[in-house]
């Protein structure tokens, strides 16, 4: 190396470093090293990916000691929980319902039919009666007095009649001998027809008080439920009488008037012109409780343009009295039953924009979407024509998180 002084420019040879001494006091070369860069390289090469594949272990053992949560690793998704049910094959009966009212067969209320004093109430309200069966008494003395009036009326105008047919015997002789002229004997024979007509009137009079008589006793003309009392003993009641005594409706057998749309015309029609007993059940506001089953009695001969919707008359036994008259139900009219059917809780079925599916389990707990052709669904029960057999297990609840493939975790519907 060449340095400047004042003096001009000398070569001056640089000052060589002193060699390095060692701990051990040797001395060391001072020859300078080889470029070690590549081997740097691969050491931090080899660290970064020891510390890639170990650091999660060790930042969870880590984490774990200090009472912090490890960070999260990737896992396999866990099972999704479902409610599965099993297919079976039966019978599916096909009901179409509509809501009515019960009517009874008869109602009759009890009036008077002839003025006088309530002198007696032979019922107990809410009793069952039967025809002929004593309900109520008028007073019934005035009458016997007027038949007491019209029977001596009919014997004094009996007696009358006779005198009038003897003296009609002496005038029509004497008339042919010549005593009398004829006109007498004519007016005598139209006195005795005065007297007869006089004889069937007293008899008119008498039959009319007799029943007069009978309608102060007032029975029950049909079989039915009494029921609440509308007037007590000792009132004066009057054939005009609007509100009468009581009321009668007939239970049993007992009536049910409901409505269905017109579209289900052609399927109640044929059968009921075929002369099919057509069923028909009675259920509750809630449709939870069956009532009573009976028959269809009739359809109406017109559709109600107002609703669209035409009227049934069914009729029920009700040995039980569990109907009542103007009693709101929902009727049940039993028109087809499928048989042979595959069927599935109508809450399996999943509908896409183009078919409807099913989520079916499989023996590796897997599901897979089957595309199904529904048939009928009645209540909570849907039938399919084709895509299931039975004895599959579908899912019925819990399809919101499913996809074809996921994994699930099954269990058994809850016990109504």
């Amino acid at each position: 190396m060449v340095y400047s002084n004042a003096m001009g420019t000398t070569p001056v040879q640089a000052p060589q470093r002193a060699p390095a001494i060692r701990p051990d006091g040797s001395k060391s070369s001072a020859r300078p090293r080889k470029s070690r860069g590549w081997i740097w390289f691969l050491l931090l090469a080899a660290a970064a990916g020891a510390a890639y594949k170990y650091y999660p272990e060790m930042s969870r053992a880590a984490g774990n000691a200090e009472g912090v949560p490890p960070p999260p690793t990737k896992k396999s998704a866990p099972a999704v929980p479902v409610v599965v049910a099993t297919s079976r094959r039966g019978e599916l009966p096909i009901f179409l319902t509509g809501l009515g009212s019960v009517t009874a067969y008869n109602t009759v209320t009890l009036r008077s039919r002839v003025d006088g004093e309530l002198i007696d109430i032979a019922f107990t309200e809410g009793q069952m009666v039967h025809q002929g069966d004593l309900l109520a008494e008028i007073d019934p003395r005035p009458f016997q007095a007027q038949l007491a009036q019209a029977e001596g009326q009919l014997a004094r105008d009996q007696a009358a009649l006779e005198n009038a047919r003897l003296d009609q015997q002496r005038y029509s002789t004497l008339a042919a001998q010549g005593v009398i002229s004829r006109q007498q004997s004519d007016t005598q024979s139209a006195t005795v027809r005065q007297f007869e007509g006089a004889i069937k009137a007293d008899q008119g009079m008498i039959d009319n008080i007799k029943l007069q008589l009978v309608y102060c006793r007032i029975t029950s003309q049909i079989n039915g439920r009494i029921g609440l009392r509308l007037m007590d003993r000792g009132n004066i009641v009057h054939a005009t009488d609007a509100g009468g005594l009581a009321t009668i409706t007939q239970l049993q057998p007992i009536s049910a008037i409901f409505n269905l749309a017109q579209d289900y015309l052609p399927q109640v029609m044929p059968r009921y012109r075929a002369g099919q007993t057509l069923v028909v059940e009675a259920w509750d506001r809630d449709l939870k409780k069956k009532l009573a089953t009976g028959k269809l009695l009739t359809v109406d001969n017109a559709i109600d343009a107002a609703t669209g919707t035409a009227r049934f008359k069914a009729e029920f036994p009700n040995q039980d009295d569990a109907l009542f008259p103007n009693q709101f139900i929902n009727a049940r009219l039993l028109v087809d039953t499928r048989h042979g059917a595959v069927i599935v809780p109508a809450a399996a079925i999943q509908h896409s924009p183009t078919s409807a599916f099913v989520f079916v389990v499989g023996k590796d707990q897997s599901v897979e979407m089957r595309t199904v052709v529904p048939g009928p669904v009645e209540g909570d029960s849907a039938s399919l024509e084709s895509g299931l057999q039975p004895g599959e297990s579908v899912v019925i609840d819990g399809v919101d998180k499913l996809q074809q493939g996921t994994k699930v975790e099954t269990r058994a519907p809850a016990k109504k």
